[in-house]
């Protein structure tokens, strides 16, 4: 009995040293995940705070009493900088981070658009919000897949994800080659890809203006083309034009005030729609970014990044001063783009929720449930109900390839492999 009490007894002391062994590594690792959630707080704030242009997206991990750090970032110097902070702290961890592109994708890093317009949403799921959109044609850098889903960056920087099956995946001697390839864009509104040179042949794909499109030459009164996935048809020859001479007219190599506004002016009566960026439906800066583009400029994507692109132009008279009147607005030149939302107080950041392009006489044009146009001016009949939240104006024109967050068409991945 008393051996029995023995085993008994040593068996207790035991499991109370186990317990707190657990427990004390149970701590530990609290303490670990605690430290680390702070750190990688420091360190996204610094080195990507918008998750719309930069990826960071890691974790701790433990295994047998072994500390990791996994996921990705697009950020060398965020993924140095949280390694570091983590050994300050005394924390022994592998490292696991991956620097964006993947290498699991084997260098096949360059996508094109294989449809005429493409949903790219903030994460990789049909249930998550709508991000942006890219048309046929159009070149993304891809970061990493995931279920069926691939991680992109646009050409103007913006992140987002995309089912992968929409998108001809190349590596960069491909897509080098691709960028070569004599190439027509679509200048009408719409238009069909058909298998034969006939309006009532079989669809191969819709189209919308804007697309772009490999040239395999003329077929009497239709022209050839091919999509970056491999697909043939047959467009319209008066629908098209030759890429390099499209972005070579004037309107593009050096647009004026006259040209935003008669091609913003071709989206009047397009539904609104969040997310959108093409004549099918836009939102409010996707159609600013719409009107740009076929204008030879590529904008960033959203209203809140647009607004601290170009030069500034001072409205502080009708913002601050509560004079709604044109004089106060006498700064303002044709194709500005006009910004909405929320002053910035003592206590409250500035925030951008809406952006037009001022046409002229205090009229500006916008996607507000549809693109319109309306006034600033409270005594014409055509008000806008929110000029009471014009924030800021930005000047475009003129800033372009000059670090100020315009780039030219010709500049960018459409043309040149990076």
């Amino acid at each position: 009995m008393r051996d029995i009490t023995k085993i008994l007894t040593g068996a207790a002391a035991f499991c109370l040293l186990f317990s707190a062994a657990i427990t004390t590594a149970s701590a530990q690792s609290d303490a670990a995940i605690k430290d680390f959630t702070i750190v990688t707080r420091g360190v996204k704030s610094t080195y990507a705070p918008d998750r719309r242009v930069k990826v960071f997206d890691l974790k701790l991990t433990e295994e047998k009493g072994e500390l990791a750090i996994t996921g990705c970032t697009t950020e060398p110097e965020a993924k140095k900088s949280v390694l570091a902070d983590m050994a300050k702290l005394g924390y022994k961890v592998t490292d696991k981070i991956e620097i964006l592109p993947s290498e699991s994708l084997k260098g096949k890093v360059y996508g094109v658009a294989t449809q005429s317009v493409i949903n790219l949403r903030m994460d990789g799921d049909y249930d998550a919000e709508s991000g942006t959109q890219m048309m046929m044609g159009g070149p993304v850098t891809i970061l990493r897949k995931s279920g069926g889903w691939s991680q992109v960056r646009t050409p103007e920087g913006y992140i987002s994800w995309v089912t992968s099956g929409s998108v001809a995946e190349m590596t960069k001697e491909e897509f080098a080659e691709y960028t070569a390839k004599k190439k027509v864009v679509l200048t009408a509104r719409f238009g069909v890809v058909t298998e034969e040179p006939k309006m009532e042949s079989q669809p191969v794909c819709d189209a919308v203006w804007g697309n772009i499109f490999i040239d395999l030459g003329k077929s009497g009164k239709f022209r050839k083309v091919a999509l970056a996935d491999g697909r043939t048809g047959y467009l319209p020859a008066a629908s098209v034009k030759d890429f390099e001479k499209w972005l070579a007219e004037p309107v593009r190599s050096n647009p004026t005030a006259d040209d935003i506004i008669a091609t913003a002016k071709q989206f009047v009566g397009v539904p609104y729609m969040w997310g959108a960026t093409s004549i099918k439906a836009v939102d409010c800066s996707g159609f600013t970014k719409s009107t740009y583009f076929l204008c030879g400029l590529i904008l960033a994507r959203d209203a809140s990044q647009q607004c601290y692109t170009g030069d500034n132009v001072d409205i502080s008279k009708y913002v601050n001063e509560g004079q709604q009147t044109r004089e106060a607005l006498a700064n303002l030149k044709k194709g500005d783009l006009i910004f909405f939302g929320r002053k910035a107080t003592a206590d409250k950041k500035e925030r951008i929720t809406h952006v037009g392009i001022y046409i002229g006489d205090g009229i500006f044009i916008h996607s507000a449930t549809k693109v319109r146009i309306n006034s600033l001016i409270p005594t014409d009949q055509n008000y806008y109900e929110g000029s009471t939240r014009l924030v800021r104006a930005q000047r475009i024109l003129g800033n372009q390839d000059c670090g100020k967050g315009i780039i030219s068409i010709k500049e960018s991945e459409f043309v040149k492999v990076k």
